[in-house]
This record gives C-alpha cells, structure tokens and sequence, in this order.
C-alpha cells in the first residue's frame, strides 16, 4: 500500500517544504514546520494564465471616485465594560471581527462572558461558541461571576459549517468564537489549529460578518513567545487586535489594542481579577505608584502614553557593587535601551557604572515602549549610585539621544496635568514641552541636555 505523501506547512508564515527543517526557508522561523496532509489540486485548468489574458473571465465592475462616497461616523454599541470600551474605540461595530489573545488562564474567557452577558441585558442578542470547555463548564464559571439567570445563547461546538448554520438559524448581533485553534472546517483533511484551517476558518467568519452585520470576537491563542499562534495574515484579516496581558500572579490585567480600524492603536484597558471576574480599574496610575512614606533613593516617576491615556509609573534602579562582570537587567523595558542609556551617562554626565551592576524596574508589571522613559530611567540610576532620593512629588519624562541632549515628548502638556492633578509639584522635562501658560501648583525646570537635567536635581535636593 502506498504511503501518503506529507508535506510540512510553517505555523508562522504558511510556507511548505517536502521535508522536515529546523528552520523555515520562507521566513527563517525556528521549529515551526509541522507535518500535515496536502491538499487535493483542483482539476480546472488556470484560466489566468491564457495567452488571452483577463477577457471573458467576468465581467468589468464600475468604479467611484473617493469625492462621491459619503463618509459615515461608524456606530458603536457599548459592551457595558468601561475599559473594554476604551480600547475597542467606544464599543463594539456592527459587521467588525476582533482578535483578542493572551496567555492561558490570563481572563480572556471570563472577560468575554461578562461582556456577552452585558451586551444582551442591554438588549443585543448574543452567541457564545466554545470548542474549549462544555456547556456545564461555562455555566459553572457564570455562577462563579454571579451571573445569575444569564440569557446568553452557548454552542459547544468546533466544526465552522454547523456554526455559520445556526448563526444563520439564530441572527445574533454579536458572536464569540472560543477559539479560532480549535475550529476545523470539512472542506480541508488537515488537523484543527494547523495553518491552513485557522486561515480559512477565519476568512469564511469574516465573510459573513462582513455580508451579515453580525459582530465576530475571535479567541486565539498564543504562542511560548507571546505572539498569536497561526498564520500572521489572521491579524492582516481582522478589523481589531487586541493583547491580554498580565501575570497571572498579580490580581491587575492589561489589555492592549495592536490594531484597530475603527478607533487609537496602543490604547490600553486595565482590570483587576476580582472572585466575581474581572473589575475595570478607573485610577490606574494608583497600580504603577510604589507607596513610599518617604522618598527612597533610586526611585523616579514618569509620565508615560498609552494611547489617549496618560499613566504615572514608577520606575525603580538599583546600581550595587558588580562582581567579575557587571550585570544589566530590565524588568517592563528594552534592555537593549538601558545600555544605550548607560554609555550616554557615563559620556555626557560622567557618571560611570562599567563596574556595577544596573537593575532597573517598572512597578506594576507595565511594558514601557516609548522612548519618553530615558531621562526618568538616567534619573533614578544617578539616584541609586549616589544613595540620594530625589524630591517628594518629583517626576520626569523625555527622549534621550546619543549626543546627550533632551528631546521632547509627544503630548507634553496632557502628561504634565495629568501629574499635578495628582499631587506632583516638580518636574523635570524638556524645554521643548513647557507649556505657555503656568500649570498651579506645578514647577517646572526645563533642561535641554542630561547633564544640565542631573545638576537640576542637585540643586533642587
């Protein structure tokens, strides 16, 4: 008996090889080449390829110039969590598809469900599918919510052409698929989860919310590195994508948006994990503040940007004796960033540190992107080596070059309210951001290179 020819697919790129690789020759990933079965070759001949080109293959559509499409606001229905409106844009869109991945046991399910429960005691018929738990488990995980009398419609059930049918038989307004990996169409003799069935899965769902007005939630999953398992033209499909994150031994939960059509990319949501699920957190600067009875020295405070939202976090350094090499560790930053900062330091304000060991942290388990952390970042470094707290109520943010010098932040004068509106008085920022008119309570000393910005903080102590 003949053996069956196997091909091997990428789960990054969907790239196929004959035999197995260590790495992907398509897109250079490494061990993400998993046996699979090809597919059956359709037995028509390519009409494209004709020596008589397009003609005769459809017929030719009209076109409209941009100027005569009326531009229409998008209608949003809120989901009835404040948070999660914020990151969706204002709420959820009629005919949108979002992606939204995480860690195992990070929420995702429990947001979803609340959510769902919210929209339709605001009068949208839901439908939660999930091919991950059976119906007693997600009935048993809405008791534990106190969602009592819930009226959400649930399907257990994994195959995508029984889904679209009672989608079609039930018109809900929203669904939630938990999850894209385990859905498997008919139409495809590969394994659920490979490349091939997360692909198509995804395009038929978003066909038909697109055709229908249905709103479509995907749940993916994520892989070892913290990316979305499959094929990356899922996110490309997509209208949102949206990142969980947290850990999973800390009670606070970020949701972040890494795209979105219909509203701010970056914008970020924040949850504590309550016993009744997940509660929007209204203050969130609250979480990323150390609370220190009095100033400690390697301690600073900046002003960071997620999105439209401004957050105070504290950024914590610890600069001790090293010993045969120096270590430099960073916790929610680049580490690739604070030795940049470092060789800046010792060049351009002769702080050396080639012989201590840099440990720099952002409290609260947030990841600061933005460059606008370097000089809060240089600060408390330069305040843990010498042992010296800076000023109570003491905060500052700016971009720093190599040349030394202090580069404005984006949005400078919205990061300097945001601080005084909760007690800080002194501030350390670039000339560049300095409003043009006084903010009360707020002194503000403008510097315009990290030298000038360390000589600030002296005199001010």
């Amino acid at each position: 008996m003949a053996k069956d020819k196997t091909i091997y697919t990428c789960n990054a790129c969907g790239g196929s090889t004959p035999r197995w690789l260590g790495k992907c020759p398509n897109c250079g990933a490494w061990n993400s080449l998993i046996e699979s079965v090809p597919e059956a070759a359709s037995g028509g001949k390519n009409r494209l390829s004709s020596p008589q080109g397009y003609a005769g293959l459809a017929n030719a559509q009209p076109v409209t110039p941009l100027s005569a499409i009326e531009a229409q606001d998008v209608a949003r229905t809120p989901s009835g969590i404040e948070e999660l409106d914020r990151v969706l844009g204002g709420g959820v869109v009629e005919g949108g598809v979002v992606l939204i991945g995480g860690d195992p046991g990070i929420g995702k399910s429990t947001l979803l469900l609340q959510a769902m429960d919210a929209l339709h005691r605001a009068g949208l018929p839901t439908l939660y599918v999930t091919g991950e738990e059976s119906g007693a488990q997600v009935a048993l995980r809405s008791r534990r919510l106190g969602i009592d009398g819930s009226q959400v419609n649930l399907l257990a059930e994994i195959q995508l052409e029984k889904i679209l049918a009672t989608v079609e038989a039930t018109q809900p307004a929203v669904v939630v698929i938990d999850s894209i990996q385990t859905t498997y169409s008919d139409q495809l003799t590969s394994a659920p989860g490979s490349v091939a069935q997360v692909r198509e899965c995804a395009a038929h769902l978003t066909r038909m919310a697109k055709s229908t007005g249905v709103t479509v939630i995907l749940v993916g999953h994520v892989t070892k590195e913290g990316a979305l398992a499959g094929p990356r033209v899922l996110e490309h499909m997509v209208d949102t994508v949206l990142y969980f994150e947290g850990d999973t031994h800390s009670p606070h939960r970020l949701i972040r948006a890494i795209k979105n059509r219909f509203g701010a990319v970056n914008e970020i949501g924040v949850f504590a994990m309550t016993e009744k699920g997940l509660k929007g957190v209204s203050n969130p600067s609250a979480i990323f503040l150390s609370q220190h009875s009095e100033p400690v020295p390697g301690s600073c405070v900046m002003v960071t940007l997620e999105g439209t939202r401004p957050l105070l976090v504290e950024i914590q350094a610890l600069v001790d004796s090293a010993g045969p090499a120096a270590r430099r560790l960073s916790v929610g930053l680049d580490k690739d960033r604070l030795a940049m900062l470092l060789a800046v330091l010792n060049r351009h304000a002769g702080v050396a540190c080639a012989d201590q060991d840099v440990f720099v942290n952002a409290v609260g388990g947030v990841r600061i992107n933005e460059p606008a952390a370097d000089l809060a970042v240089m600060l408390s470094i330069t305040s843990s080596l010498r042992g010296k707290p800076l000023p109570k109520g003491f905060f500052a943010f700016g971009e720093v070059g190599l040349a030394g010098e202090v580069r404005p932040a984006p949005r400078g004068q919205d990061r300097l309210k945001e601080a005084a509106k909760l007690g800080f008085t002194v501030a350390v920022v670039p000339k560049a951001n300095v409003p043009k008119k006084a903010i009360p309570g707020l002194t503000i000393h403008p510097v315009e290179r990290v030298d000038e910005a360390i000589n600030v903080v002296r005199a001010i102590n």
